[in-house]
């Protein structure tokens, strides 16, 4: 290894940059690029995720669709003011979700991941799961995600906004309070 006696200083930055000028403005403007879908809309099944167990529960999942949708749900033992009051808006909604484009595996895993961190913010959510009319055949997430929530062991009630929130593509939860 050969060191040299008297290495050359390295120059800085400004001392480079001094005799460069700055563009003027040309007066275009840089249109934002259009944001990519999140997920493509179908995606192939594998047979390698079948043979897992969590492939095997991913599939079982879409076993139990419910057979209609509810438009709301009380917790038995709730008083019966409480869908009243969630609807007209008693608690402020403190989070929300918005699944759309979502296949049913992630939006189970997306709503079951914010309830539980939205507990910690607040008692009122709310969910947006679209009305399905992209979909191809019948709406899915519609029906699975109320089913979910009205066996949720945190959910207290649920009920579809109001027309100007979303309407049925919507839903306002009512949370347990942290313990």
């Amino acid at each position: 290894m050969v060191v040299a006696a008297n290495p050359e200083p390295e120059p800085d930055f400004s001392s480079l940059m001094r005799n460069v000028q700055p563009l003027k403005p040309d007066g275009r403007v840089q249109h934002p690029l259009p944001r990519p879908k999140p997920r493509p809309l179908r995606q192939p099944h594998s047979k390698q995720a079948a043979s897992t167990p969590d492939g095997l529960f991913a599939q079982m999942l879409g076993w139990f669709e419910p057979a209609d949708i509810a438009q709301q749900h009380r917790r038995p033992g709730m008083p019966s003011g409480t869908l009243r009051k969630l609807r007209s808006g008693h608690w402020p909604v403190c989070a929300e979700l918005d699944l759309h484009g979502l296949d049913r595996f992630e939006a189970h895993e997306r709503l079951a991941l914010f309830l539980h961190r939205a507990r910690q913010v607040g008692q009122c959510v709310r969910i947006i799961h679209g009305k399905g009319l992209s979909s191809r055949g019948e709406p899915v997430l519609p029906k699975m995600v109320r089913a979910w929530l009205s066996h949720h062991p945190d959910v207290l009630a649920f009920c579809e906004t109001a027309s100007h929130q979303g309407g049925s593509g919507a839903v306002l939860v009512l949370l347990k309070r942290p313990s």
